[in-house]
This record gives C-alpha cells, sequence and structure tokens, in this order.
C-alpha cells in the first residue's frame, strides 16, 4: 500500500454482487491508494458520509457503500440476509470483488458496528478502525432482550407508518438534537437522503442487526491486534462512556473526544474529525507498509471471491460467514465470477483526550 497523488476522482457509484446481494459501491481517490472503506449508520448511506469520503479521498482509496437495506443497494425480503453475520460476510465480498486484500476501515454508529464485527471475525483484512459513536452490542442479557424490544416496536412503525413519518421521528430524537448546528440546509438534505431508504429494508436492518440483535463483541475485543481509533462527541455522554470503556477492552486502541459535537461527530466538527482521522490513519498505514497483507487469506478462514472487475457496472463475488450467535470464521471454499442481476434492485475545533 502507498500513499495516493491526492486526486480525489469519483468512480461510482457500482453494484457489486457480494453473496447473492447487490450493494452500491462508490470508489474515490487514486485507484493505487491505500484503501478505507466508509461505513454509514443506521437511515445513511455512501451519500450521507460524503464529507468524510472527499477528506479522505485526497489521500486513499475510499471505497464507501451502502450497507444493505440502505441507499441503492438490494433490500431482499429475506429476514436472514440482515443479520451480522451476513453483513459481514457482504463487505468482505465487496472487497474480494475489487481484489483488496486488506483495508483500513471507517465507520459511523451502525457502520462502526459492523466495522468492528468484521474486525474480530477476519482481524487480518483489517489495517486499523476509525469508529465514531460505536457500541460493542449489549452484552447484558437484560439490557439485550430490552433492545431487541425496542428495535422491534421501531421496526413495525417504520412498516406502519411509513418512511416519512418515521424519518422525521428518527431525526427529532435527543441522540441528534446536537445536529441543529448543521443548519436547515443540511438537515433538509440529510431528510431527503434518508426518505429514499426503503422501509422494509429498515426494519429488516433494525431486526438482523441492531446492537441489541448483532452477537455482542465484548469477549472477542482483547484479540483484536489492530489500531482503533475512538471518537465520541463531547455532548454524547453515552457514547463517550462506552468508547472509555473499548479503549480499556481493546489492546490498542485510543479515544478522542470532540468538542462541541454530539453523536455524529464527523459531521458536525468535521475539521477536528479530519485533522485526527487523517493523523491516526498515517500512523496506521505506516505500520502496515511495515506489516504485509498476507498474499492470500488465512487457510483457517477460506473467503470464496472473484477479483475480476468487469466493465459494466456490477461485480461478483460470492462470501459466507456463518450467522450463529457469534460470528463465525469457518466458511465454505468456492469461487464464482459473475455479472450479477440481483432482484429487489433500486433504480438508480479542537479535540482532547481521555486517557
Amino acid at each position: 500500500m502507498k500513499a495516493g497523488d491526492g486526486s480525489a476522482q469519483d468512480r461510482g457509484p457500482i453494484r457489486v454482487d457480494a453473496s447473492g446481494v447487490a450493494l452500491a459501491v462508490t470508489s474515490l481517490g487514486p485507484a493505487e491508494a491505500p484503501p478505507v472503506v466508509v461505513l454509514h449508520g443506521f437511515t445513511g448511506s455512501a451519500a450521507a458520509m460524503q464529507g468524510v469520503n472527499a477528506m479522505l479521498a485526497e489521500a486513499y482509496r475510499v471505497v464507501a457503500l451502502d450497507l444493505l437495506g440502505h441507499g441503492e443497494s438490494d433490500a431482499p425480503g429475506d429476514p436472514s440476509l440482515y443479520s451480522m453475520a451476513n453483513c459481514v460476510s457482504q463487505v468482505l465480498g465487496v472487497l474480494d470483488a475489487l481484489g483488496i486484500r486488506r483495508a483500513h476501515f471507517v465507520g459511523y454508529s451502525m457502520g462502526g458496528r459492523v466495522a468492528l464485527s468484521l474486525a474480530v471475525a477476519q482481524p487480518t483484512r483489517v489495517a486499523s478502525l476509525v469508529l465514531v459513536g460505536v457500541s460493542p452490542g449489549e452484552g447484558d442479557p437484560v439490557a439485550r432482550a430490552a433492545r431487541v424490544e425496542a428495535d422491534e416496536n421501531l421496526a413495525q412503525a417504520i412498516l406502519d407508518d411509513g418512511i416519512e413519518a418515521f424519518v422525521d421521528r428518527w431525526m427529532a430524537l435527543p441522540l441528534f438534537a446536537s445536529q441543529s448546528r448543521l443548519g436547515k440546509q443540511a438537515l433538509a438534505i440529510a431528510r431527503s437522503q434518508r426518505l429514499k431508504c426503503r422501509p422494509g429494508g429498515l426494519a429488516r436492518s433494525l431486526r438482523g442487526m441492531g446492537s441489541g440483535a448483532m452477537p455482542p463483541l465484548h469477549g472477542r475485543l482483547a484479540e483484536l491486534d489492530v489500531p482503533v481509533l475512538l471518537v465520541a462527541g463531547a455532548e454524547d455522554a453515552k457514547f463517550c462512556a462506552l468508547a472509555e470503556t473499548l479503549r480499556e477492552a481493546l489492546p490498542r486502541a485510543e479515544v478522542r473526544v470532540i468538542p462541541e459535537a454530539g453523536h455524529a461527530a464527523h459531521l458536525e466538527q468535521p475539521a477536528a474529525f479530519a485533522a485526527r482521522c487523517l493523523a491516526f490513519l498515517g500512523a496506521a498505514e505506516a505500520e502496515a507498509i511495515a506489516r504485509p497483507a498476507p498474499a492470500s487469506i488465512s487457510s483457517s478462514t477460506s473467503i470464496p471471491s472473484s477479483t475480476s472487475i468487469p466493465s459494466s457496472t456490477s461485480i461478483s463475488s460470492s462470501t459466507s460467514i456463518s450467522s450463529s450467535t457469534s460470528i463465525s470464521s469457518s466458511t465454505s471454499t468456492s469461487s464464482s465470477t459473475s455479472i450479477s442481476t440481483p432482484t429487489d434492485v433500486r433504480p438508480g475545533p479542537g479535540e482532547k483526550r481521555l486517557s
């Protein structure tokens, strides 16, 4: 991996067939630069992370995904496809299709949980993690059951009330109150982006990979030997506390609290976030150069893939990860190359450190 030339050229979105579903993928930045995978939060998309994508694309190959049920990716009716294990499999399928053996990951909220779950399942695929407002899942059984019930109620409300009523309710949550500092125009754009989601996709995403539904990661964090930057907004007390808990559990983690920011610190204080994120990634990339990625996937976890990229706007990869109560590293070995013909296709300042 080597640094790029600063050309932030947009090469997307394309549709990538990963584990039988098609995900929309936007690529920016120099194609030969170190890859950074960007994963959005619930109700979001690659477009919602546009500011982060553009900032990173000055020096990195940015691969921004619309996760299943979001944005322009598929929103299939099979609930099992939305489990965290299958979501991890789908992201790995995109990496395989694009020929990326190892990448840095930047994930916000739900996207941070996906990135952390992937790192636990496949640590050799991860050079570093930047996690904004992230949870490792609900470790306490009582809290987990309560969260599953709350997410089920919310999922049903999405289906019953429709996407517009849900989006207005979602954006009015206290968790996002600090985003009023973004201004009316930015909030209107965010609302418009969220309204493009399909109700069924959002409901199944909540039910399949919400923080209560996902396998909790607490017991696996000590195994994760990669650099991790945990970011939280100073006004987001719950996730500041979670960041500190994660710092204590992860061998190589650091916490940065962004002043005058809430849950979406990368949106509310983009300059402060960019400064810390770029410094962290620079150090992590220097380490990655010194410790090259394996020439092939570990023999104990064989991920089938197709790395040839056809000239059409759809690429294919087949990947499978067990959907048991923990994210399994046991996968079947196969290989396929095909142009996907997916079903349910959507048309197309400052900071302080906790120590």
